[in-house]
């Protein structure tokens, strides 16, 4: 069973408060590493940093406001091979959800490695975020800003920016972790909350880190629950817009027309783990004679080709398990709704199967158990 307790924050340094929290478990041997996000010299942007020394936390930022990488790609390199020292990771929902997914299929091991969530107010485009600090934005009043608003589950963009579609429709702003560090409905210039799982919670008290004391405050529920709300609204009339104008292959073809199958979708998602691809064979490169074949036969052929095959088949293999990050938008040159397309198919999908990626470490994905009547359609259902 969880403990909870609250760390109280000094002169409105919350940040500080997070960071020096943080830094304790590297100090008193709890971890021997850190994963998590760190200020680039510049200032306009963050880069996951693994950091052994407890003097190097400076710039450290568990709230960053970009995700230049999905950090379950980085968990995966980081534990699935000889990882023998605790390591924990600073990590978005989104991110704890695809290591949860990535763990099922045997890509992460969860030995040696300690989950930290942070309650997620959305991000911004790396792009984005650059260019508020270049117009004279302060990245640290930002981040007060913005923790300010999710007090009342009111995080508002400087004006002129959003946070990436995908993060405006996230049902999930809240992680589940072996420390999970609350701010949605805290008064976080005074204090922010503290869940710690039974892996580490003996450990915390009994070297002097933390004391379990200490309630959440009884508007968080009511906070929580007004941001699911607000995101599954924006969730749903994106999926209505997007069925409105894709309806079969012709319109999926010419929604994608400008696809250009460079793959970035596929690289930048955490679920695409495959390390022999189909898309990276022979099988897709065809001869010169071949594409004049086609043409010949249908009068004229869209350049490259394929396109509609590689989004059907990645859709196909890892639909269930989308844990909607956006990823592969933030990736795509052209700003193809690729994250829309997958979280409204897989949407479907994964309520047939009453399934919900990342919910659960025990929980077997579609695409490795089989029922004989799993799909099956029920009398009078159509």
């Amino acid at each position: 069973m969880a403990k909870q307790t609250v760390l109280k924050v000094s002169e409105g340094k919350t940040e500080e408060a997070i960071k020096g929290f943080l830094k304790s478990l590297l100090e008193k041997g709890v971890i021997e590493a850190l994963l998590i996000p760190k200020r680039l010299p510049s200032g306009d942007g963050f880069a996951q940093t693994l950091i052994h020394d407890p003097e190097k936390m400076d710039g450290a930022c568990a709230l960053s406001l970009t995700m230049p990488v999905q950090s379950a790609k980085v968990a995966s390199h980081l534990s699935i091979k000889n990882l023998n020292k605790k390591v924990a990771a600073v990590l978005k929902a989104c991110e704890i959800r695809a290591i949860v997914e990535l763990a099922k299929f045997l890509q992460v091991k969860l030995d040696n490695l300690f989950l930290i969530g942070v309650d997620c107010p959305g991000t911004f485009e790396v792009s984005d975020y650059s260019k508020m600090i270049q117009e004279g934005k302060e990245g640290e009043k930002l981040t007060v800003e913005i923790l300010k608003g999710m007090e009342r589950g009111e995080a508002v963009p400087p004006q002129g920016y959003t946070f990436r579609p995908a993060c405006e429709m996230c049902e999930y702003p809240v992680p589940k972790a072996d420390i999970h560090i609350k701010l949605f409905g805290y008064k976080t210039d005074e204090e922010v909350g503290l869940e710690i799982g039974e892996k580490l919670e003996k450990e915390l008290e009994e070297k002097g880190i933390l004391s379990f004391s200490g309630n959440e405050p009884s508007s968080r529920k009511e906070v929580v629950d007004r941001v699911v709300a607000e995101r599954a609204k924006k969730r749903d009339a994106a999926f209505k817009e997007f069925s409105g104008g894709v309806k079969d292959l012709q319109s999926f073809l010419d929604r994608f027309s400008t696809c250009i199958r460079c793959h970035n979708c596929m690289v930048a998602c955490p679920i695409c783990y495959c390390k022999e691809c189909v898309f990276r064979t022979a099988i897709f490169e065809h001869e010169g004679d071949q594409f004049l074949r086609w043409a010949d036969r249908k009068g004229g052929i869209r350049m490259p080709t394929d396109t509609l095959i590689f989004h059907l088949i990645r859709m196909s293999h890892m639909v269930t398990s989308c844990i909607g990050c956006g990823l592969c938008d933030s990736a795509c040159p052209s700003r193809l709704p690729v994250a829309t397309l997958f979280r409204s198919v897989g949407d479907k999908i994964q309520k047939m199967f009453g399934y919900v990626p990342g919910r659960d470490v025990n929980e077997v994905p579609p695409v490795a158990t089989f029922k004989e009547d799993e799909l099956k359609i029920e009398s009078g259902a159509l």
